[in-house]
């Protein structure tokens, strides 16, 4: 078996400087969070770690995720394929075919057992005839290659949660990956598609530290999915003062008021978009004056209609009612209102005849 190349050799094949791996290294400790003094840990990483193997699936999905990782910016996507992984097969993204690129996979399975990551794309159907490849059912492919993986990475709500190809009714009974397999770490990065930043940094990760990020209850990365997108929103403070948008093309619109009563569910929708942004960090759909539609949670395409009010603040037993909050009410003097990560209280205070009165 050939030896694996590390990160740095393989750099520095492609033509690169050592000056372009260090700056390689710097940008990616800020992806992952760290602290720029500790950019040694990931150079010394990077130098002496070896390219991982990686295999990338495609069960019932759109190829959203694929073409949202060919989009990363930091790390840069050739970066990831050519330098930190060996993609040893990919529906989309390798040159060979066929045969060819199966035979690539049956060999990763016999040469690296317990050290490729298997990346996964799409749902998983519970009735085998609606998906095979290659001549063998999905299923099957998943589980025998599941089964000899260090760990799962599933890409997208399809694989994470189910996505749309679950969405009522459900005519191929699709379900998670994580529905069928139990021995092997499963690590969720769920979004319709996820950031490319997300998808590259946790990836990045492991190559980096040699072990999983740390996972919430879900088995979300906490680095990239701590946040609800409403807790870091650009809009935020005119939530905060009651400032609505009513409709796509009132004055509220125009002015980037908070699309909360046009059915935004960033009050619900863990995701780092409002910090880390798309395309290189140049916006999200809220800073576009579009609501999220909480494409990264469990079952959004049917929590729906899109565009109408529905999310619930957590800490609430009700969805709260805008038109009553806000300095623009009709007979209220001062509103406050603060939204916390573990919980939301919503204070209204009026005064009457220069009383205050709690409600």
């Amino acid at each position: 078996m050939e030896k694996k190349k590390t990160v740095f050799e393989a750099v520095i094949e492609h033509g690169f400087t050592r000056r372009d791996f260090l700056k390689m290294c710097t940008a990616l400790a800020a992806t992952l969070g760290l602290d720029y003094t500790k950019s040694d840990k990931v150079v010394k990483a990077m130098e002496m770690g070896s390219r991982v193997p990686v295999v990338w699936l495609s069960f019932q999905d759109c190829t959203g995720c694929s073409e949202s990782f060919i989009r990363s910016s930091q790390p840069k996507t050739e970066s990831v394929l050519l330098d930190m992984i060996s993609l040893e097969y990919s529906e989309v993204l390798s040159t060979a075919s066929g045969y060819q690129v199966e035979k690539s996979m049956e060999d990763v399975l016999k040469n690296y057992k317990g050290e490729y990551i298997l990346a996964v794309e799409g749902s998983l159907p519970e009735n085998e005839a609606f998906l095979s490849i290659a001549g063998k059912s999905a299923k099957e492919t998943f589980l025998q290659m599941a089964a000899g993986a260090k760990a799962i990475v599933a890409y997208g709500s399809c694989s994470s949660w189910g996505g749309i190809a679950a969405a009522h009714p459900n005519p191929t009974g699709a379900k998670s990956i994580k529905s069928y397999v139990s021995n092997t770490p499963v690590i969720l990065i769920p979004g319709c598609p996820p950031i490319a930043e997300v998808m590259t940094g946790v990836i990045a990760y492991i190559i980096t530290f040699g072990k999983l990020p740390e996972l919430d209850g879900f088995g979300r990365p906490t680095s990239f999915y701590r946040h609800r997108i409403h807790d870091k929103c650009n809009r935020r403070a005119y939530f905060d003062a009651g400032l609505f948008v009513e409709n796509f093309d009132d004055e509220g619109a125009k002015q980037g008021y908070c699309l909360y009563k046009v059915g935004c569910k960033g009050p619900t929708t863990y995701n780092s978009c409002a910090e880390m942004r798309w395309n290189g960090g140049v916006s999200y759909p809220i800073q576009s004056g579009n609501p999220c539609i909480g494409c990264a949670e469990a079952g959004f395409w049917d929590n729906g209609p899109f565009y109408t009010r529905r999310a619930e603040i957590p800490g609430t037993q009700t969805t709260i009612n805008p038109d009553k909050v806000g300095l623009s009410a009709i007979g209220v003097a001062a509103a406050g209102i603060a939204v916390h990560a573990t919980g939301t209280v919503v204070k209204k205070r009026e005064t009457i005849n220069g009383v205050e009165k709690n409600e």
